[in-house]
């Protein structure tokens, strides 16, 4: 099966007060897959007023603000729930892992199955020609937090999906870009792209309108997670540790450690 992105529309559905659940509609049938629903009610009310049928559920990992929806929706559709294998997520019918592909019966597009750890062990994304559905790794202008995995394990995830196209729509599960791009510009105060990028958001979140997708190729100009091999971001995070840092993975975990207490 090809992946015709013509015949697709990619929709957030809200939930909770920060969490996007993409929802990707195949505007000729109408049938649609869901990502990560953590609660049910939205997508249940997303379907039935656009008279759309819920084709699958795919999950990136087993956070209760990913997967709590699953449960309802199961109950009231007979439909595939596909995840990640060493994840501990409950309910899935089929387990995947990298290098997996998946289809989705009469369903326009091919996912390749990468293997993200970091934020949580077994953490998977989606990905299909532009398009890349990546949980909690990758955040618009930043990214997880260490909650099982290790930094390095993280680092060499962040630099799987630094990987792909430039061009590659990056579709995260939160509305934490204006926070994450306030302390970007932290990191680097010089950065022209990073203001312009926060300024960008700001007015989008006031109008309250999403921040996502963003572009892979914005997010290796302004994501201090994706720069560590920056001369410019290497001397800042010594800066604010107080010594040398001896590589990429030592400066990313001390920018890990700086942004969570920011």
């Amino acid at each position: 099966m090809t992946n015709d992105a013509n015949q697709i529309e990619i929709v957030p559905i809200p939930a909770f007060s920060d969490n996007y659940m993409w929802a990707i509609v195949d505007t000729k049938t109408g049938r649609t897959l869901i990502f990560d629903p953590g609660e049910a009610h939205p997508v249940i009310d997303f379907l039935e007023k656009n008279k759309l049928t819920l084709a699958a559920i795919l999950i990136t990992h087993h956070h209760h603000d990913h997967t709590g929806g699953i449960t309802a929706l199961i109950s009231r559709y007979p439909i595939p729930v596909i995840g990640p294998l060493n994840d501990g997520v409950t309910s899935l019918t089929k387990k995947v892992n990298e290098p997996d592909e998946i289809t989705i019966t009469n369903f326009p597009l091919t996912f390749s199955v990468l293997a993200i750890p970091g934020h949580t062990k077994g953490h998977i994304a989606y990905y299909a020609k532009g398009m890349l559905f990546c949980g909690d790794t990758l955040f618009a202008g930043g990214c997880g937090r260490l909650f099982e995995g290790t930094a390095a394990q993280l680092y060499h995830s962040l630099q799987k999906i630094a990987a792909l196209p430039d061009d590659t729509k990056i579709y995260c599960a939160h509305e934490y870009t204006v926070k994450n791009l306030q302390f970007a510009a932290l990191v680097e105060p010089e950065n022209s792209e990073i203001q312009s990028r926060l300024q960008k958001v700001k007015t989008l979140r006031e109008n309250n309108l999403p921040t996502l997708p963003s572009l892979l190729s914005e997010e290796m100009a302004t994501n201090p997670f994706l720069r560590c091999h920056q001369t410019n971001v290497k001397s800042s995070l010594e800066n604010h540790a107080g010594k040398q840092l001896a590589d990429k993975i030592e400066i990313f975990a001390e920018l890990r450690q700086w942004k969570d207490r920011f």
